[in-house]
C-alpha cells in the first residue's frame, strides 16, 4: 500500500459509507481512481470488509473491559473454550507477551463484571490476570 492507498483507508475508517465522490474530492483524485484503488484493495484482502456500528452495539453492554490473563502449563486452549462460551466474554485473543489471553468483557452493571470475573479467576489454570475498565472509545481514524 502506498501513501494514497493509506489516506484512502483512513477516510474509509472515518467514514465507510462516504461517497466515491466525496472521497476522490477530500484525495484530489478522480472518482475512477478512487473506485479502482478500492477495487484492487479488496481484491488483495487489504479491505476486508466493511462494517456498521449500531446504537445496540454501544449500548447493549455499557460496562466493558479488558481482562489480561496469565494461564498455567498448556491449559490456553481448554481456558480458551470455556470463556468463550460465557456469555459476557465478547471476544478472546491469544497474544505474546507477559499475558496468554485478553478478554474483552461487556456487562450491564459493575457488580455483574465483578462476578464476572471472579469466575474467571476461579476457572481451574487461570494463575493471574488484570483488568482494567474501558472507559470511551474511538474507532482508529475519527476524530
Amino acid at each position: 500500500m502506498d501513501d494514497v492507498d493509506l489516506r484512502l483507508v483512513a477516510e474509509l475508517r472515518r467514514d465507510g459509507r462516504a461517497a466515491l465522490s466525496d472521497l476522490a474530492d477530500r484525495l484530489g483524485l478522480s472518482r475512477a481512481t478512487v473506485r479502482a484503488r478500492m477495487e484492487r484493495l479488496t481484491a488483495k484482502g487489504e479491505i476486508a470488509g466493511f462494517t456498521v456500528v449500531t446504537r445496540g452495539d454501544v449500548t447493549s453492554s455499557p460496562v466493558r473491559a479488558l481482562m489480561m490473563i496469565g494461564i498455567e502449563g498448556r491449559g490456553g486452549e481448554k481456558i480458551m473454550a470455556r470463556l468463550g462460551g460465557l456469555p459476557q466474554v465478547q471476544a478472546v485473543h491469544s497474544t505474546n507477551g507477559r499475558w496468554d489471553v485478553i478478554v474483552e468483557l461487556g456487562t450491564q452493571t459493575l457488580l455483574e463484571l465483578d462476578e464476572t470475573i471472579h469466575r474467571i479467576r476461579a476457572m481451574e489454570g487461570v494463575t493471574v490476570s488484570e483488568t482494567n475498565l474501558l472507559l470511551s472509545t474511538r474507532k482508529a481514524g475519527r476524530r
